[in-house]
């Protein structure tokens, strides 16, 4: 038994239903697969094991998707590493995981390859073994590896085929990263499950998704790919009515963005939650309301609670942190037995270090992470209250709220934003301690690959600003 394997492999073995489609180098599933065993066939024969650890550092590419494939037929745990990361991440990355090869090149992989069978019997494992390692951004001390297991990926890629209604009929366009868990798990995954198929574009251009939207169903994106649809005068209710669902994710969709997609579209985004420990948590309803600005209930499955500092459950519409379990949540840190030790709690379940609360209907609003909560002159300030507020004004496209140092308050409430208006305060709605001390408009506000605006940077900036 190989319960990746089986489920995501081992059913397209010899089909010749289309799995690549609209590109230059279309693929059948038979076809792509049997290059997977190939691929398989010569990892083992360059000496890896079940359970050794291969690092990647790849162009996004079929041979890529091919080389996650194959190990995971071959029982390799598959470490995907962000193609920005510098030669010093780089060997911190390789050092810690020990892995036992590292490829910067699928395409050449796949090449040497080419001698090799295009049969391949999956190496048997249980459900509790490691499938992949992924490393968290490491905005706060050292990058940690999240331990995810055969039955953590399968089980979100059962529950994501079932909630978003995938099928062998939908062509999901793809235009994402694949070291991420958004771009490989969540969207390839959940493809493979459904035996659906993959527009697979190298990376997000406006004009390769326009011209590629009206041959698909189904699109999987940041919200930084849909406001730049938005700036595009050629997204309009014809181009996209192919399209059932839109689907957002890895940061926060501003309201107004859901807003303007949908009065050009007439499409409403879902909008989901997870993170890398733990695949997907919540989402809005395929059929039912789409709320904006939340990320919708748990998902079949699996349990979410908000709570105080102790673990307590907060009343429904308060603040608190969010925890998380299930059969989606990873088996802990790479090599850290006592981090992994300090983020769970005795009953299983995960400290996301995300804060947010719950509506009357169970929808979960994301307020933002733990470590970014602004304590000023003791009393907290959540930046995202703060953030729509700002980001409601004229002329203000996106803002970001951060706590920098201050000699009186602890922490002052400083506003970073873009746009052409030229903001100044006070805010209506909003109590004097949340007020920013300091508004200050930037070019554009730092992202990481994913779309995230990079608060600890933007900290790092301003430290200075009231010294």
């Amino acid at each position: 038994m190989n319960p990746l394997a089986d489920a995501l492999i081992s059913p397209h073995l010899g089909s010749d239903r289309p799995f690549l489609v609209g590109g230059s180098e279309p693929q059948s599933y038979g076809a792509f697969m049997a290059g997977v065993a190939r691929m398989a066939n010569h990892l083992v024969a360059e000496g890896l094991a079940p359970g050794d650890r291969l690092a990647a550092q790849v162009e996004k590419s079929p041979e890529a998707l091919q080389l996650y494939l194959a190990c995971v037929l071959a029982g390799i745990v598959f470490l995907p590493l962000n193609t920005a990361y510098t030669g010093a991440e780089l060997d911190y990355f390789i050092s810690d995981s020990g892995a036992k090869l590292f490829v910067t090149d699928a395409s050449a992989l796949a090449k040497r390859a080419e001698g090799q069978g295009d049969k391949f019997d999956p190496v048997p494992r249980g459900p509790d073994d490691l499938a992949a390692l992924l490393y968290t951004s490491g905005t706060t001390g050292r990058s940690k590896g999240a331990m995810l297991t055969q039955a953590n990926l399968l089980s979100n890629a059962e529950v994501l085929h079932q909630a978003w209604g995938f099928s062998e009929r939908d062509v999901l366009l793809h235009a994402l990263p694949i070291f991420h868990t958004h771009g490989l798990f969540v969207a390839v995954n959940t493809v493979l499950m459904a035996g659906a198929s993959m527009i697979f574009l190298p990376k997000f251009e406006a004009e390769a998704v326009i011209a590629a939207l009206p041959q698909a169903s189904v699109m999987m994106g940041v919200p930084t790919f849909y406001t730049r649809l938005l700036s595009d005068p050629r997204l309009d209710a014809a181009r996209t009515a192919n399209v059932r669902l839109f689907v957002s994710g890895s940061a926060p969709l501003l309201a107004e963005t859901h807003r303007a997609f949908e009065e050009r579209t007439g499409q409403r985004i879902l909008e989901r939650y997870g993170m890398t420990e733990t695949n997907m948590n919540t989402s809005n309803p395929l059929d039912g309301a789409r709320k904006a600005g939340t990320v919708g209930p748990p998902l079949p499955g699996i349990e979410l609670r908000v709570v105080d500092d102790e673990g307590r459950p907060v009343p429904q519409g308060e603040t608190g942190g969010v925890e998380v379990r299930g059969p989606n949540v990873f088996k802990g840190y790479w090599n850290m037995p006592e981090k992994t030790a300090e983020e769970f709690r005795p009953d299983g379940f995960f400290k996301t270090g995300d804060l947010g609360r719950l509506d009357a209907d169970g929808y979960l609003e994301i307020v933002g992470r733990a470590k970014d909560l602004i304590i000023t002159g003791g009393l907290n300030v959540y930046p995202k209250e703060v953030e729509t507020a700002i980001d409601a004004l004229p002329g203000v496209t996106e803002s970001a709220v951060i706590g920098v140092p201050h000699p009186d308050l602890g922490e002052a409430v400083v506003a970073v934003y873009t746009g052409s208006a030229d903001v100044a305060g006070p805010l209506d709605g909003l109590a004097g301690f949340k007020q920013p001390k300091r508004f200050l408009r930037v070019a554009e506000l730092p992202r990481n690959a994913m779309g995230k605006v990079q608060k600890a940077e933007l900290r790092a900036r301003h430290a200075g600003l009231f010294a």
